[in-house]
């Protein structure tokens, strides 16, 4: 698998890589130079999700990895459901939170974590990532425990839910954690400024596990095959995704997978008030306003570091722009959301009923809309417990550590302050 640098074309770079640089030079994203379309979509769809994924990803990655390495990996990452669960009529929730950290990002953390550990070959490697609230807790699952491998997650201070934020900074071992006085996109700028810091980029051994590591973007791709495999076979071709979207790498996946041949009809980009990408798309003009903290948290960003990505996808003529509309949900909007969704008998956090208020908005009668559940509505206990005026109970991964005390250390959004913690630390 050949992938090339979209800010330096002549920064090409194998899978292999690509995973272990997580950025390109400049900061640009890899993406593949070579999307072909698989001719087995009927028989894909009619496997179990991880045989179809190990399929797919054979056919991504190419013969860079062998097929028994491949096999090995999915099985170990993908050890989870990914369940489609009608809602209402001809409208349907993915859940994809039903793994360790109960959030949509743990297909792609432990992918790549079980990536990585393979590639690094036991080499000293630093995960240095921002989040929104849930791949903090994905990776730091994921990549817990891994010999030779530390992890550095940074967060918005006091602006991810308390839960999430349990999932992650009370683990301890190779994962710290740093609460950032500022919001994600101030995150984004402090991981972007150490990779280009050749100092902290070589000297750590930097890596990067956001949505920005092409393994990652890779292992999304899957669930949105097991989502239409659940689907009726005349309704398939019917398929209309709504996307929570924050930082685009969601979106991202879901239009490789129809470039790859998955008969999805279209996508609505669906965001809370950071409204960039809508706004994009009505008027053609790319104009971030500042972050706005809204209850969908995990969705606040302004600048999404993916969307180059898409705009590769559709210069290259791989998916038609029209086929994407964006709708952006403001807090009164999502709160009617999660009530219209409470009394169809289906309980969800902010972030998923921005997604179905973008289905109801835009789904035609002969349409059938899919929502990405992307978190449990647990993960947003106190929110959720407000809006629909019922106890939500805790699933055990949030029991466990609910009580536990967080270990993370506090920051100012200066970089100069996280270059010295990093190398203290990390003991360099």
């Amino acid at each position: 698998m050949e992938l090339q640098n979209l800010k330096v074309a002549s920064d090409k770079v194998s899978f292999a890589q690509a995973v272990k640089k997580g950025l390109g030079k400049e900061q640009g994203l890899y993406f593949p130079t070579d999307l072909r379309a698989m001719n087995n979509i009927d028989e894909l769809l009619a496997m179990p999700l991880v045989e179809r994924s190990q399929a797919i990803i054979k056919h991504l990655v190419g013969d860079e990895m062998s097929p028994e390495l491949i096999d090995s990996l999915i099985q170990n990452a993908f050890n989870f459901p990914a369940p489609l669960v009608n809602v209402k009529d001809n409208i349907f929730c993915l859940e994809l939170f039903h793994g360790p950290t109960l959030a949509f990002k743990d297909f792609g953390g432990r992918f790549m974590a079980q990536c990585l550990a393979h590639i690094s070959e036991g080499e000293p490697v630093t995960i240095l990532t921002a989040t929104s609230g849930d791949t903090g807790a994905a990776v730091a699952h994921a990549f817990y425990g891994i010999s030779n491998i530390n992890v550095v997650i940074l967060f918005p201070k006091g602006k991810i839910s308390p839960l999430q934020e349990k999932l992650f900074t009370t683990l301890g071992g190779n994962i710290h954690t740093v609460a950032i006085d500022g919001d994600f996109d101030a995150c984004q700028r402090l991981v972007k400024t150490a990779f280009d810091d050749q100092e902290v980029r070589e000297g750590l051994h930097l890596n990067s596990a956001n949505s920005i590591n092409i393994s990652r973007l890779l292992a999304q791709v899957c669930y949105y095959f097991e989502a239409i495999a659940q689907l009726p076979k005349e309704q398939q071709d019917k398929a209309v995704f709504a996307v929570p979207s924050g930082n685009f790498g969601n979106l991202t996946a879901g239009i490789i997978a129809k470039t790859l041949g998955l008969p999805i009809k279209r996508f609505i980009a669906s965001t809370n008030a950071n409204d960039t990408v809508p706004r994009y798309l009505q008027d053609g003009k790319w104009t971030p306003k500042p972050t706005v903290a809204t209850m969908s948290n995990a969705m606040d960003v302004s600048q999404p570091n993916n969307w180059p990505r898409i705009e590769a996808l559709i210069e290259h003529g791989y998916f038609d722009r029209s086929l994407l509309s964006g709708d952006a949900v403001d807090e009164e909007y999502t709160q009617v959301a999660m009530k219209q969704l409470q009394a169809a008998g289906y309980i969800s956090e902010p972030h998923a009923a921005i997604g179905y208020r973008g289905l109801v908005k835009q789904l035609a009668k002969d349409e059938v809309g899919i929502f990405l559940g992307t978190a449990h509505p647990a993960k947003f206990r106190e929110t959720v417990e407000n809006v629909l005026g019922q106890p939500i109970s805790l699933p055990q991964p949030l029991v466990d550590c609910a009580g536990k005390p967080s270990l993370a250390s506090e920051q100012g959004p200066e970089y100069e302050a996280l270059k010295a913690y990093m190398f203290k630390t990390l003991g360099k």
